[in-house]
């Protein structure tokens, strides 16, 4: 599957107003990674996020364990109803080399029944309003290529392709 790199200027950054309604949202912790593993298992196409619910949740542990970077708890934001429906991950540094230096979204993913309520919108807008209160540059994250809703939310708030291009 083939993906895109984008990023944001946090500099000219210019939120829109808060989204979702009737959610709480706070900051994640590691007591969270099995809820987290197992809506990012189901928030995905089989094999995206693991053969299994259990694999899933491995890979948001990796997360706090560094796999990714170092998790950047407080530029990462969960929401909830009467469980968590939506997560987005960020870390202060992708170890990547194809990637925008600074902080790197390594996952946004919402409940299926949660989708189309601005929940993503508003897990995005709370990490860039974070971001931007503790002074970075630029954000990055990558998203698959033929993911169009996802394209169509990042460039609503004005992700662009990286490098420039």
């Amino acid at each position: 599957m083939a993906s895109l790199t984008l990023a944001l200027d946090l500099r000219e950054l210019e939120l829109p107003g808060p989204g979702a309604t009737g959610l709480r949202f706070r900051t994640p912790n590691r007591s969270d990674a099995a809820e987290l593993g197992r809506l990012y298992f189901a928030s995905y196409p089989p094999g995206v996020a693991g053969a299994t619910a259990v694999e899933a949740t491995a890979d948001i542990e990796a997360s706090w364990d560094g796999l990714y970077g170092e998790l950047w708890e407080e530029a990462s934001v969960v929401a909830e109803a009467d469980r968590i429906v939506g997560a987005l991950l960020t870390v202060r540094r992708a170890p990547w080399d194809d990637t925008p230096p600074g902080p790197f979204i390594i996952e946004l993913f919402v409940d299926p029944g949660w989708r189309r309520r601005g929940v993503a919108r508003e897990l995005l807008r709370l990490c860039l309003l974070r971001l931007e209160e503790a002074g970075t540059g630029t954000v990055g994250l990558r998203v698959a290529a033929d993911n169009t809703a996802a394209l169509r939310l990042y460039g609503s708030l004005g992700f662009a392709p990286w490098p420039d291009g």
